[in-house]
């Protein structure tokens, strides 16, 4: 079952990644937290520190142009391995959809992101 990346990465073969990203994320920013979730912990992990963790970093990266500095691309890159453990335990209640929208815009960022050396 494809989670609907399939048609973001094609929709993103058609624009630059930083065009895709800014458009995938002002997407994701119109859709409500999962009701039920705040408090809420998976894997070990709070959702919505998870949340805001990985939205403020795909953020900045936006902000950028496409750049995070290396404090920036480490904690993105911690942001994946916490949803990579999320992502599986999550049921139909917690909205999964959700998670593998933010998982996947994280996963963009990070295998076409630059490390800025300013």
């Amino acid at each position: 079952m494809c989670c609907g990346s399939c048609a973001m990465m094609a929709r993103v073969n058609k624009e630059t990644v930083l065009e895709a990203v800014a458009r995938l994320y002002r997407e994701f920013m119109e859709l409500p937290f999962p009701s039920g979730l705040a408090g809420a912990d998976r894997a070990g992990f709070d959702l919505v520190m998870l949340d805001s963790d990985t939205a403020a970093w795909i953020f900045i990266w936006i902000k950028n142009g496409g750049e995070l500095e290396a404090r920036g691309r480490s904690g993105l890159l911690r942001c994946i391995a916490r949803l990579d453990r999320v992502v599986p335990v999550l049921g139909e209640a917690d909205d999964p959809e959700y998670w593998h929208r933010l998982h996947e815009m994280a996963r963009l960022v990070a295998d076409s992101s630059h490390v800025a050396t300013e």
